[in-house]
């Protein structure tokens, strides 16, 4: 049971971890990459759809992305779509191809990304303690219903704690490397 639990409440961690991951790779570091525009969603038929689904997404420099949508009609949604995404670019058509330059990073931008990057650092921590807590209050509902000895509820809570921590330590040194990126110029 105390086995299950830990399991569950490690899954859960992982993946808190994933989405940190992920939120994390949308900002940007100066340099061009595809998946700035992962969040980006576009009105297709009606449905919000994923750019990645309605076009393709290339690197053409270091500071240019090019967007190459597989239907023509759907340019200036798109075109739209990268604007109002709140990402600080600034979307130029020629023909049916849309060029996305990115703007070189202002030390004025760099801490606001920094500040972001803290505060996605936090969340996560915030969903790893709250699994912890969770996880914590099953044990006790075990101990409750005196499936478990105190003494093994006192070892399942620490090896928890233990768990929390290591996440929570992978959490902090993410946010290390990624604050280094953000301020590389």
């Amino acid at each position: 049971m105390i086995n299950d639990i830990q399991k569950d409440a490690k899954a859960r961690m992982t993946k808190s971890i994933r989405a940190l991951e992920d939120d994390l790779a949308k900002l940007r570091a100066g340099r061009a990459h595809p998946s700035l525009l992962d969040g980006v969603m576009v009105p297709y038929y009606g449905t919000p759809t994923p750019l990645t689904q309605v076009a393709s997404v290339g690197v053409e420099s270091a500071l240019m992305l090019t967007v190459k949508p597989f239907e023509k009609r759907i340019v200036p949604d798109i075109e739209k779509a990268i604007r109002a995404a709140d990402l600080g670019l600034n979307p130029a058509t020629s023909g049916d191809v849309i060029r996305v330059p990115l703007p070189p990073l202002s030390e004025e931008r760099r801490k606001e990304l920094i500040k972001k990057v803290k505060a996605e650092g936090e969340n996560a921590k915030v969903a790893v303690r709250n699994i912890r807590r969770d996880s914590n209050q099953h044990i006790k509902d075990l101990l409750k219903s005196k499936s478990i000895s105190e003494d093994d509820q006192r070892k399942a809570e620490d090896a928890m704690q233990k768990l929390t921590d290591s996440y929570i330590h992978q959490i902090d040194e993410m946010l290390i490397k990624r604050e280094k990126d953000l301020m590389e110029i």
